[in-house]
């Protein structure tokens, strides 16, 4: 079945579906009326889980050139849709987008499309809309090219990616890659786990004339750590002053990680402090590996401080804070804080993962405190902690803090 005969195919499946009640918001003389009908839209779309009716809705909302300035209501489809194992509806919706030329003239909504396959893993169906564009009406451009270089390695797509690389440019030599080309294909290598094919990536860059920055720097050390190459990190140090490329946070993150795995927490703690002195501020990043040493070399005092201490150091506590420090109390028995970190995860909307909570509530539960872990439970069911995630434990159950 050809791709054209196929899209058609299911535009008309999803089109005509009876299967759900989206319809697209009609213009109407009355603005905040179009509006008001426009939200409700996308909230029924937002919502919606059965992949069918998503699709079909998600189709006949797109008839309205306002829906389809709405970026997020695509992202979000896209990703159920793929998750749900779903890439005909994945399709469909998108193939459904090239009906408006307009929309089509203006490079960013061909991007667009390009990208979401790229999020959806479909990176062949990524390149076929790239090679559409300019009967789509829409040129080539470096945008476009970097978009598909993009969606390879979001497909995990690596030799897809590396011969886009080498092969559009050669064939349409308006077309030339830049920083962002070389800084795709460097971290897609890096995510292959090519070190040095990424590092090579760089010589070849700087022959064509293109001079590395932050971000290709810090892919590099952050690979290079990960990889426990911490010469070739050093080397990476080294073109940065060599290059006169200031280093920010990030950069120091990634040190400060490898620092603490390799179970120098003191070193980590001194380059913390060296920060303010270079002129930058730590993050919640660097304090989260400080608190992750501590706690591995029994310091819970310190961590404990450190934690306490966020606010003053101008940061707040995320998702990996709470999910580093949390277990570290259980196994102390100080419940009290660890219920209170809890709490404040999701007052803060740092959902920690579900297995974090049950640790709490396992505690409390052998501690013979079931009204603090049935409210825990129950607050936790209304932040979406399913029944099957988060429960109290049965009586027969061995309880392990």
């Amino acid at each position: 079945m050809s791709l054209s005969f196929r899209v058609r195919f299911l535009v008309r499946r999803f089109s005509s579906s009876t299967a759900t009640t989206v319809v697209a918001p009609s213009p109407d003389p009355n603005p905040r009326s179009y509006t008001e009908t426009l939200a409700v839209t996308i909230s029924k779309l937002s919502r919606e889980r059965d992949p069918d009716k998503l699709a079909a809705g998600f189709i006949a909302a797109s008839a309205s050139h306002r829906f389809r300035c709405r970026h997020r209501i695509y992202e979000i489809a896209v990703r159920r849709l793929e998750k749900a194992g779903r890439l005909d509806a994945v399709e469909a919706i998108l193939e459904a987008q090239k009906r408006f030329p307009s929309d089509l003239a203006r490079e960013g909504f061909a991007v667009r499309l390009i990208s979401l396959y790229g999020k959806a893993s479909m990176a062949t169906h990524a390149a076929a809309t790239f090679r559409q564009l300019p009967a789509l009406g829409t040129p080539r451009s470096d945008m476009s090219f970097n978009a598909l270089l993009t969606a390879f390695a979001d497909s995990g797509d690596v030799e897809g990616l590396v011969a886009a690389f080498r092969d559009i440019p050669a064939a349409d030599t308006t077309i030339v890659p830049n920083l962002i080309s070389y800084n795709v294909l460097i971290r897609a290598l890096c995510e292959k786990g090519d070190l040095e094919a990424a590092l090579g990536t760089v010589d070849l860059m700087e022959r064509n004339g293109i001079s590395p920055d932050v971000i290709t720097c810090n892919t590099l050390l952050h690979w290079s750590y990960e990889k426990k190459e911490s010469s070739e990190a050093e080397k990476i140090w080294a073109l940065m002053r060599k290059k006169n490329i200031e280093p920010n946070t990030k950069s120091f993150n990634t040190k400060l990680r490898w620092l603490v795995s390799e179970g120098r927490t003191a070193e980590a703690a001194k380059l913390v402090d060296q920060l303010n002195h270079v002129g930058l501020q730590p993050d919640a990043f660097s304090f989260n590996a400080l608190i992750k040493g501590y706690c591995q070399e029994g310091n819970l005092e310190e961590a404990k401080r450190l934690f306490s201490d966020f606010a003053k150091n101008q940061c707040a506590p995320n998702k990996g804070t709470f999910e580093i420090i949390i277990p570290y109390l259980c196994e102390a028995g100080e419940l009290d804080l660890a219920l209170k970190c809890c709490y404040d995860s999701m007052n803060t909307r740092c959902f920690v993962e579900a297995a974090v909570f049950q640790r709490v509530v396992n505690g409390l539960a052998k501690s013979s405190r079931m009204d603090e872990a049935t409210k825990l439970v129950d607050v936790g069911r209304k932040n979406n902690y399913s029944r099957k995630s988060l429960r109290i434990p049965s009586s027969n159950l061995s309880l392990a803090v």
